[in-house]
């Protein structure tokens, strides 16, 4: 019996209701507090950089004795675990040149450490000295924290400057996305940035970056025009087409490898409202969902009559919330031409399956960029305990039904573990290599091989308690070795591994294809020779250089 008018809105009431309170209520509202005695519990060697970096910079390093300063700067992080790694100092530099003395400190104690170790004295080791963090959104423990040693916080690189002729526009590292849009918009522009409003620029920059107008543009990356950096002897250099051609490359996409980005300069584009939201509908329609969603991307060929490049999307998401014992479906769309009728779908979204799904709910509409970045910034708040982790496939409906299966399958096993508060989230969003091949040259090698739509997969795990860390991290990494077997077996793998997805087992450099991971190696040995940001910083994936041991 199908569901009258009355009872569909109720149903998507309740089912909307519950989401918001599951949210509320498993939202962490604080972090850690900083522990007196934690000091006293640091190294020699930590106490006195500690203490050198303070003389140096007085007003820009907090000490763990200024309980409520320090307090707040670990409690800036979005992933809970995040937190809970509690540095010697944090050193908030407010200028390129505070940065630059901090950076020639930490090199001439990593060298010293190096050196002690070959002479074959006791040292604490040259690894693992600092930690950079810009926006604290990663989920991996040490990718912009560290425990003992030296954070370094961006947060007051927060600048944006447009140009005289606002072709473009300087955005610091430690500016959130939602920052930079509100900014823009009062001047009529953009840029392409994240789809999410409290994302950082520096981490998801250096790391790829899909926009809203990436089907048009290409990738953030590929659209950043030059690069101010604080390079590992301390010196600061501009990276451009022109100007350090090699270094501008590496950042599109390297991450923290080369040095300390300090400015970012984008090229911007008029300022437009677009069409976006989710289709919320029951776990009963993934079937058509997975089919849909394969039709889409057959027709992402630029060669299709069809293809549209105003389409962004889609995101479907398949979520199990454990609390409430339910899976429920979103898919997010957007356009970046809306329709003159606010009530009417954009064409290229009108004609697709999508439009004939089931649903109980949807918020697509007209609205400013801003608000598109955060009606989805609000699916997954701070706080929580996360992990993520990811692949690369072909457009092959076989594959998204076999991928789908292995996240079914893993619900039982959650259910058994009854892991307190988790959300397991399955993620299917595209990466058609035309995109790829827009804007500016990068080493991701998605120019190399067939134009073709491919499709990345990520699981976006969250949850509550610390003593469950090790067994999520488990569940995640099984299921995508899994859905890489399948895919695998059927020929419908594709090598890629989008870096800001990684889990932290992953290997996302070696994704790019060896003669574009021997491309950074290079970089990294030319602006970074003795292996500062390698070995002395922890955070990020690394290129797996053999040649600089610290």
């Amino acid at each position: 019996m199908a569901l009258s008018t009355p009872s569909v809105t109720t149903l998507a009431l309740v089912v909307v209701f519950a989401f918001i309170i599951h949210r509320w209520r498993t939202t962490s509202t604080s972090g850690p507090t900083a522990n007196p005695d934690f000091e006293s519990k640091l190294t020699e060697a930590a106490r006195r950089l500690s203490k050198e970096l303070a003389v140096a910079l007085p007003d820009s390093v907090i000490l763990p004795h200024d309980t409520v300063a320090f307090s707040d700067s670990m409690n800036f992080y979005w992933a809970q675990q995040e937190c809970e790694a509690v540095p010697a100092c944090v050193v908030r530099p407010r200028d390129v040149q505070e940065l630059s003395t901090a950076v020639a400190i930490l090199k001439r104690e990593f060298d010293a450490r190096k050196s002690q170790r070959k002479e074959g004295k006791e040292s604490e080791g040259a690894e693992g000295l600092f930690a950079i963090r810009s926006g604290g959104r990663n989920h991996i423990v040490g990718a912009a924290s560290i425990v003992g040693g030296v954070l370094i916080d961006l947060s007051l690189f927060n600048k944006i400057t447009l140009s005289e002729d606002g072709s473009s526009v300087a955005i610091g590292p430690g500016t959130r996305w939602k920052d930079v849009y509100e900014s823009l918009e009062r001047n009529g522009l953009t840029v392409l940035g994240s789809r999410n409003s409290t994302v950082g620029v520096g981490g998801y920059t250096l790391g790829g970056g899909i926009s809203f107008f990436s089907a048009q543009f290409g990738l953030t990356c590929a659209n950043m025009s030059s690069y101010e950096v604080v390079l590992a002897s301390g010196s600061v250099v501009t990276a451009s087409a022109s100007t350090n051609p090699n270094l501008w490359r590496a950042l599109k996409g390297g991450s923290n490898n080369f040095g300390i980005v300090t400015q970012f300069t984008a090229r911007t584009l008029p300022s437009t409202k677009i069409w976006s939201g989710f289709l919320y509908m029951p776990s009963s329609q993934a079937p058509k969902v997975l089919r849909a969603y394969q039709e889409y991307m057959a027709r992402t060929d630029s060669s299709d009559p069809k293809y549209d490049v105003h389409a962004a999307g889609p995101m479907a998401c398949f979520t199990y919330l454990h609390k409430l014992g339910i899976q429920a479906i979103a898919v997010h769309m957007a356009h970046t031409n809306p329709p003159k009728d606010e009530k009417k779908w954009p064409t290229s979204w009108e004609t697709t399956s999508f439009k004939n799904l089931w649903r109980f709910w949807s918020t697509c509409k007209i609205r400013t960029i801003p608000g598109a970045s955060e009606e989805l910034n609000a699916t997954n708040p701070p706080g929580r305990r996360q992990t993520f982790g990811t692949t690369t496939v072909k457009n092959d409906l076989a594959t998204l039904e076999a991928i789908h299966a292995v996240y079914c399958d893993a619900i039982p096993e959650i259910r058994r573990m009854n892991i307190k508060n988790m959300s397991w989230t399955l993620v299917l969003q595209p990466l058609v290599t035309t995109w790829a091949r827009k804007g500016d040259p990068t080493p991701l090698g998605l120019d190399e091989g067939p134009e073709e739509p491919l499709i990345i997969v990520s699981l976006t795990v969250n949850w509550a308690l610390g003593k469950d860390d090790e067994a999520v991290q488990a569940l995640t990494q099984r299921a995508i070795e899994k859905i890489e077997g399948y895919a695998a077996a059927r020929g419908t793998g594709h090598r890629f591994r989008f870096l800001n997805y990684c889990g932290p087992w992953q290997k996302p450099f070696e994704s790019y294809g060896e003669g574009n991971l021997e491309f950074l190696r290079g970089v990294s040995r030319k602006c970074d020779p003795d292996g500062l940001f390698q070995k002395g910083c922890v955070g990020g994936f690394k290129l797996g250089l053999r040649d600089c041991e610290a």
